[in-house]
């Protein structure tokens, strides 16, 4: 079975009816009152150990400075959904050509703490490719293998004080780059769905 096929039967399953929050990861929103519509690429490399394409953004930015992120953002209205927003943000972030992506789905939305609506957006891409980090918003551009980011025993839970409240959230460390937040929770989400064997 290929890796975009494996992929594909997981994200078939039933998915959760709105935006979901991690038990770990709560916060207080009003779930008839919609988020801000965006949409994050995890771009999964084809091989035989695949990897996922993460950037770090830059330490210049208003929000999210230095953090690591999926390549993606807000849906504009000229977007045709998540799919086209996603592959749009990864080719302006990255330059990664959204004909090289084979658009397998959508995992579970995920609500952030500053309210987006995130629709993750898995698609398998070649390995190889050449990735151009715009210099505004991107700082580098990185591999993580797949079976590490959802392998269990790597989903550490942290916990922080966020506009007066405790917040509790995930994160994973490879190497010396420590992935959390709404990043951690979406990769800790799709390896719920997936139940990844080696």
């Amino acid at each position: 079975m290929t890796l975009a096929e494996r992929l594909r039967i997981a994200l078939e399953a039933a998915h959760e009816e709105g935006p979901i929050l991690l038990p770990g990861d709560q916060h207080d929103f009003d779930p008839s009152i919609a988020g801000n519509p965006a949409a994050v690429l995890i771009a999964v490399t084809d091989r035989i150990d695949p990897g996922v394409i993460l950037t770090q953004r830059t330490d210049t930015l208003r929000r999210h400075a230095g953090q690591i992120a999926f390549p993606g953002g807000r849906i504009d209205p000229e977007d045709d959904g998540p799919i086209t927003a996603a592959l749009r943000e990864a080719e302006e972030e990255i330059a990664l050509p959204r004909s090289r992506v084979n658009v397998i789905g959508t995992a579970d939305r995920y609500r952030t703490v500053t309210g987006y609506d995130v629709t993750p957006v898995v698609g398998v891409v070649p390995p190889g490719l050449t990735f151009i980090p715009a210099e505004a918003e991107v700082a580098d551009v990185f591999e993580v293998p797949l079976g590490f980011l959802l392998d269990h025993s790597n989903h550490g839970e942290a916990h922080a004080i966020y506009q007066g409240r405790e917040r509790r959230y995930y994160e994973i460390h490879w190497g010396d780059r420590r992935i959390w937040g709404a990043t951690a929770a979406m990769i800790v989400n799709l390896s719920r769905r997936l139940r990844w064997t080696a």
